[in-house]
């Protein structure tokens, strides 16, 4: 029988898009089912590294992606959402969550593929509510996924025939080593665990592969998925780089550890697949799982210690921005609710300092134009919103409390304080997009405006770091003073204006560029006038 190569190829690697389809439409299904309520997940049951195995597991099976979970992780230990400890345990979470995938696999309900994919068509055609798409887009995906395994496998069978491939898995039976290796690069081309545990299954169920050679790619396809985490890393803080070395580190000792056991290992896989009754891609599917649930039992007990060594390999400090509210204890408001206006007002002062940072951080990605400036920008623009929700939470709660005259005057304050700082990231979010497209578009700006612009920014930030101030001491001459900043920033404005209008009527900058520029001092004059809501707060006089 001769071997139609194309044929074979073009089944293989269009199955394997459609499968990765399958499992990328699923997950943002499922996702979108969730509530798109996945950090808040991570954030809230993250409490301790046990809970945080837990959340990892439920995040991923919502996912159907480790390495989703852990390009999240990332982002927020890297945001100071969470320690390393707490990471280190949804890391470990997450690679026992992503076992569900072979689990589906292993149902093998292939002939059924095409109407499963039918039924999520009708579902996400003939209905117009969003839950009926969310499910629809969960069946489709579903359907795709075995649709795409079916290709594969067809795609594959030919192999059989193949000389080659059978010395290939003769060699990885006798040496795990190329086994592993040569799962960690196919999932690092691939990108997915799960496709890689996919086509093993299909190549263990074709009889193609026996379980010795199968049980080392399976090892080297869990290594592999850690490259997603790497990348996410590269450029990110030094808690997420931390994070991402963790999840290298758990997998390759996992891997040592059952190489050294192997022999045993696959007699144990072989004694649940008789005893079980299993089907080939079942019997992957549990191997699988037992691979990582007792890599996690072994390693759990020495997160400590895991966090102590990626603290020693990457030294350095730990987060760039502190998200979560440190001084509001909900004890305080059935306590002493006196104590608790006080801790809401040191929460809006340091939520103050973060909208001085943001304004630095976009400051000097104006004139550097460096990514790590926005990127921090946005992040401390993140941290803001959280903190806004936390402590409009905290004085909510807070205002069924008997509050003196003068503390319900502040309470009143911080409610209307918070939302102009909410507001002030807003403004310098929408100056980082500007500084984000002048340099995607290429427009230019020429030096005058830059210095002009530099002057606009000093102005402003000085102002409301003396608005916070004023805030932060109740000194009614610091707020006076605001209110006279802000004059200035009205006037700078303005003058900015015309000589942007004669900078154009000369020809030295381009209508782009004049576009740019207005909107950057719009934004910063709307941010002068939240400063003079804040002072007027202060001085009893806002409407």
């Amino acid at each position: 029988m001769e071997l139609d190569i194309q044929k074979m190829i073009f089944e293989f690697i269009g199955g394997l898009g459609i499968f990765l389809f399958g499992i990328k439409y699923m997950g943002d299904g499922l996702q979108k089912s969730a509530g798109d309520k996945l950090r808040d997940i991570l954030d809230r049951f993250t409490t301790n590294p046990f809970m945080g195995v837990l959340a990892g597991i439920f995040v991923t099976i919502l996912l159907q992606t480790s390495s989703g979970t852990t390009v999240i992780v990332v982002g927020l230990v890297s945001a100071g959402f969470m320690n390393l400890r707490q990471a280190i345990g949804v890391i470990m979470g997450a690679n026992i969550g992503t076992t569900v995938t072979a689990f589906i696999i292993g149902i093998k309900i292939t002939d059924y593929s095409l109407p499963i994919i039918a039924a999520g068509a009708i579902l996400l055609f003939f209905f117009k509510s969003k839950r009926v798409h969310n499910f629809g887009q969960i069946v489709f995906g579903f359907g795709a996924l075995f649709l795409g395994l079916e290709m594969m496998g067809d795609g594959m069978k030919p192999l059989r025939a193949l000389e080659a491939f059978h010395d290939l898995t003769v060699s990885m039976s006798s040496n795990p080593i190329l086994g592993v290796v040569i799962g960690t690069v196919f999932t690092v081309i691939v990108q997915s665990s799960s496709a890689t545990i996919g086509i093993l299954q299909e190549l263990f169920g074709e009889g193609l592969i026996n379980l010795d050679a199968a049980l080392p790619v399976l090892f080297g396809d869990n290594i592999g998925t850690t490259i997603t985490a790497i990348l996410a890393s590269i450029g990110a803080s030094i808690a997420a780089r931390r994070a991402a070395l963790t999840h290298v580190i758990f997998n390759l000792l996992g891997t040592a550890i059952f190489l050294i056991i192997l022999p045993l290992y696959s007699r144990v896989i072989e004694g649940l697949q008789s005893m079980l009754g299993l089907n080939p891609e079942m019997t992957i599917a549990f191997a699988h799982g037992t691979f990582n649930i007792t890599n996690v039992i072994i390693q759990f007990p020495f997160i400590a210690l895991l966090a102590i060594i990626v603290t020693k390999i990457i030294p350095g400090e730990d987060s760039v921005v502190e998200y979560k509210a440190k001084h509001l204890d909900p004890i305080f408001i059935e306590q002493s609710p006196s104590i608790a206006i006080g801790q809401a007002k040191e929460e809006v002062i340091r939520m103050g300092q973060f909208a001085v940072l943001g304004m630095e951080e976009t400051n000097n990605y104006l004139i550097n134009k460096q990514q790590k400036h926005a990127d921090t920008a946005l992040q401390i623009e993140d941290a803001i919103n959280n903190l806004d929700r936390k402590i409009t939470d905290y004085l909510v709660k807070l205002s069924s409390s008997s509050l003196s005259e003068s503390e319900s005057e502040l309470h009143s304050t911080l409610v209307n304080t918070v939302r102009d700082i909410e507001r002030i990231g807003d403004h310098f979010e929408n100056v980082v997009e500007l500084v984000e497209y002048q340099i995607s578009n290429k427009v230019l700006l020429t030096e005058s405006a830059l210095a002009d612009l530099q002057d606009m920014f000093t102005l402003t930030t000085t102002t409301i770091k003396a608005a916070f101030k004023s805030l932060e001491d109740d000194d009614k001459k610091a707020a006076i003073e605001v209110v006279k900043m802000e004059e200035q920033i009205d006037t700078m404005e303005r003058s900015l204006r015309k000589k942007h209008i004669l900078r154009l009527n000369e020809g030295k900058c381009s209508g782009q560029a004049g576009i740019v520029f207005v909107d950057i001092i719009s934004n910063l004059e709307r941010i002068g006038d939240h400063a003079v809501n804040i002072a007027e707060a202060v001085l009893g006089e806002r409407h």
